[in-house]
């Protein structure tokens, strides 16, 4: 494909060949039915226990959740929103000077997934960034829109302080130490994508994204309020998860899936693209430091069940991820514990 972001202005009339997946990898749109008790977490609560125990319940039964009264203001997020939105309604030539297929890149406009390796693209352009260090990653951020990385780097902050907020809840639904979770990740990276898919032409025919898991350890989402468009698996059926208002959509990720000895689920979840309406959606992930040592607490490894997976940094498991195409299966299962004596049908979680 033709290094070329979709996001130029162009209304396309019909979908480009090399967007359109056989017939046998469709979306299935009809079979896709509403989520319609996902759960809803109000971290103002102030029973902390049943907040615990909420958490706990979501991720070891559905892999993601909804949280309300989440502590980032109004303010970032609308601000967030604002710029993203006004980042890609730059003209083609200024944005184009910031792409690049290349996903060591620590800032880059892209599109699909990973264009080198993938037979058939998304529809889907995004805004890739780090941001933690600020001081380190912000210098390089685009400097269009003026307002660019004041109100980007606002919200990153306030961002990371709710995903350090939600591993407390997350470590202490598992009967560990709130911050055992985040001492296991180490110095925790901070990346961002800034998703925007255009008005698709046939949306039966192809995706914003296939089904994937992320390969982080916590993704913090915010949806478009306007157009939706993630769906999750859950029972072996794909169903919508509607945008809730002032709500973030928080994903389980590969690397909190291998830490809980895979109590917890890495969430299998796709987007969808619309025909009528472009779509913009803002995820940051929480990511443990490279020579981070992902292992299960002795304490998971009760009842007969020894580790699910073998040990691993997470830069030899980001290495393997972006070595293939993202709907090529769950990464994670290059790293099951082959040698196990054990029999998983006697581990109860």
């Amino acid at each position: 494909m033709e290094a070329k972001v979709i996001s130029g202005g162009t209304r396309f009339t019909s979908l480009p060949r090399s967007y359109v997946r056989p017939e046998s990898e469709r979306p299935r749109l009809f079979e896709v039915s509403a989520f319609e008790h996902v759960p809803i977490i109000d971290l103002g609560c102030n029973d902390r226990s049943r907040v615990v125990r909420q958490v706990g319940d979501a991720c070891r039964v559905y892999g993601f959740f909804q949280v309300i009264n989440h502590g980032v203001s109004t303010e970032a997020v609308e601000r967030m929103q604002e710029v993203a939105a006004e980042f890609f309604r730059l003209p083609e030539e200024e944005k184009m000077k910031l792409y690049s297929e290349n996903p060591t890149k620590t800032m880059r406009l892209s599109t699909s997934f990973n264009v080198k390796k993938e037979k058939v693209h998304n529809w889907r352009d995004y805004l890739r960034l780090h941001c933690h260090p600020l001081e380190k990653y912000m210098e390089e951020w685009p400097a269009n829109p003026p307002t660019f990385k004041e109100f980007v780097s606002n919200y990153c902050r306030e961002v990371r302080c709710l995903g350090y907020r939600l591993e407390e809840l997350i470590s202490e639904s598992l009967g560990l130490e709130k911050d055992a979770v985040r001492n296991i990740l180490g110095e925790q990276g901070q990346h961002m994508a800034v998703n925007f898919y255009p008005p698709c032409p046939e949306p039966e025919l192809t995706y914003g994204l296939p089904g994937h898991a992320d390969p982080n350890a916590l993704t913090i989402l915010l949806q478009d309020l306007h157009v939706a468009g993630l769906q999750v698996l859950k029972y072996g059926k794909w169903v919508a998860v509607d945008p809730h208002p002032n709500a973030f959509v928080i994903n389980i990720g590969d690397q909190l899936q291998a830490l809980s000895n895979g109590r917890y689920k890495s969430v299998w979840h796709r987007t969808m693209v619309n025909a009528d309406k472009p779509r913009m959606s803002i995820a940051s992930f929480l990511c443990p430091s490279d020579d981070a040592l992902i292992s299960s607490p002795v304490s998971l490894l009760y009842n007969g069940c020894g580790p699910t997976y073998r040990d691993f940094t997470y830069a030899e498991y980001y290495k393997k991820f972006w070595s293939r195409n993202l709907d090529q299966g769950h990464c994670l299962e290059l790293f099951k514990n082959r040698k196990r004596k054990w029999h998983e049908s006697n581990c109860n979680f």
